[in-house]
């Protein structure tokens, strides 16, 4: 069965957005074609080849629209996001566009439309970022594996991952010359 892996980027001290939203504690560097000798680029490729699926809150879409669809210095890595079938979680929108890219489905009911593509044939489900929505399908029950990109950063202040308490199993840790860690948990049901 498919897995909904959930991705976030945070700091050393579990900030994955600062006060204002940003993320300017991110660690990570364009894609070009040309790397092929990258252990965190070759990373990131590996795992957005490991789904089909990205799913975004409205607030994650709204910020991504504008960058991803048009964003021809993250090279294959771009193309390979561009390319995934996108569901939104909105009750308020009425479409959500990708640029040139098919637009993305929109759903007010996310937990019941993860369950539905779980049932699917496919690879697994990426929720990438927004907060609000990661929470809701943690208490749905319905995510699988966080996975942290841990970077080498501080900020004190601002919205946390986990806010509650939560049983993980670790799965993998890995340190990258870039100074970001991937953390991978398995979460327990």
């Amino acid at each position: 069965m498919r897995k909904l892996i959930v991705q976030q980027w945070v700091t050393v001290d579990n900030i994955a957005a600062e006060e204002d939203g940003g993320l300017s504690f991110v660690a990570g560097e364009p894609f070009d074609d040309t790397v092929t000798d990258n252990p965190f680029q070759n990373e990131m490729m590996r795992f957005v080849g490991s789904v089909d699926t990205m799913v975004l809150g409205a607030n994650t879409y709204a910020q991504s629209k504008d960058y991803w669809p048009h964003a021809a210095d993250q090279g294959e890595y771009g193309r390979r996001l561009n390319e995934l079938t996108k569901l939104v979680a909105s009750s308020k929108l009425e479409d959500a566009p990708w640029g040139d890219f098919p637009a993305a489905t929109i759903t007010g009911d996310p937990a019941a439309a993860i369950r539905e593509l779980k049932r699917q044939d496919g690879k697994d489900i990426w929720l990438w970022g927004s907060l609000t929505l990661m929470r809701s399908l943690l208490e749905a029950g319905v995510v699988d594996e966080v996975r942290m990109l841990v970077c080498p950063a501080s900020r004190g202040k601002g919205r946390r991952v986990f806010e509650d308490r939560r049983a993980l199993k670790a799965v993998e840790a890995t340190a990258f010359d870039n100074g970001v860690v991937l953390l991978r948990y398995a979460v327990e049901k």
